[in-house]
């Protein structure tokens, strides 16, 4: 029995260790191996991977086609800002040139309003002047009918007649210095 003792022995120790190691099924184990490969690749081959080269390039394409956008964009922006900094300088030209038609044109009715206040300023002081004259022919011949009438009672107080010839005489000689 000691021999049955060693069969038994021996093959719980071979069952005791790891199937994987077992020389005895390396034979299967490397043919199910190759097999499980060559499935593997296959399915990655055909399947997976052309499925994902063709994510991969769908995305290519859209960044692509995105930059190329992009471009156009930027390059439509840029014109778009070229044309908006024409236009403002042509509107600022445009202001400008405005501005100055409507600084001559006030300019103009200025020098109208003040050709024409000049010209009443003138014709009043033409009237004025001639008023002034007026008053002042009139405050001459009644200062000269004053003088004659004072000098006529002077004389008549002092108990002296003088002629009114000879009194504006006098007076007007006095009053031409």
């Amino acid at each position: 029995m000691a021999s049955g003792t060693e069969t038994t022995a021996d093959a719980a120790q071979g069952s005791s260790g790891m199937p994987q190691l077992d020389f005895a099924t390396f034979p299967n184990q490397i043919f199910w191996l190759v097999v499980t490969l060559v499935i593997i690749y296959f399915v990655l081959s055909r399947i997976a991977l052309p499925r994902i080269a063709g994510v991969l390039a769908e995305r290519q394409g859209t960044i692509t086609n995105d930059i190329a956008a992009a471009e156009e964009l930027k390059q439509k922006a840029k014109e778009a800002e070229e044309a908006y900094n024409q236009a403002l300088a042509e509107a600022r030209v445009e202001a400008q040139k405005i501005g100055a038609e409507a600084k001559a044109e006030i300019q103009k009715e200025l020098d109208k309003a003040q050709a024409k206040a000049d010209a009443e300023i003138a014709a009043r002081a033409a009237e004025s002047e001639k008023a002034i004259a007026e008053i002042r022919a009139g405050a001459v011949e009644s200062v000269k009918a004053v003088a004659k009438d004072t000098t006529k009672e002077i004389l008549s107080a002092m108990g002296s007649k003088a002629d009114a010839k000879a009194v504006t005489a006098a007076v007007t000689a006095r009053m031409k210095g």
